[in-house]
């Protein structure tokens, strides 16, 4: 069975942050990348090369957003970090999975769209909108 990984960035994920905005696009691009060469077949190490440059930007865009919400004194930045460090073992678990196969697998897809497309679409719509909401009305009290 072959999984329809197609992901975009869309207005649907747009949390209203240019910040976030745009790092979410680049990461949803690099996830894209990945998700390509594991349906074409791509050997296990093209797929473990794309898991390390989506893994490197990941640990990026975390980095940035975390730095935000401290800056910011966003109250609920405990919890986010804790479902950025979930997302961080998922990443660990797939090198994993490449590791024990020969290259992705059907079920490989199935763990990269339920742990990491689905899990990312669910944060930005809910969590990562949160936190540009917070620093939007921080920013702008005149409008609250």
């Amino acid at each position: 069975m072959t999984y329809d990984l197609n992901i975009t960035f869309d207005d649907n994920l747009v949390t209203g942050n240019k910040t976030i905005d745009t790092q979410h696009k680049e990461l949803i691009d690099r996830i894209q990348n990945f998700v390509i060469a594991c349906q074409n077949g791509d050997s296990k190490v093209k797929a473990i090369k794309l898991l390390d440059y989506l893994n490197e930007y990941t640990d990026f865009h975390f980095k940035e957003e975390e730095a935000l919400q401290e800056k910011a004194g966003y109250p609920e930045r405990e919890k986010h970090y804790e479902k950025h460090e979930e997302f961080k073992k998922t990443i660990q678990e797939l090198y994993e999975y490449l590791q024990e196969y020969e290259g992705p697998t059907d079920r490989f897809s199935e763990l990269v769209q339920k742990n990491v497309i689905d899990w990312l679409f669910g944060h930005i719509k809910t969590y990562d909108r949160s936190v540009a909401k917070f620093i939007f009305m921080k920013q702008n009290p005149d409008r609250c």
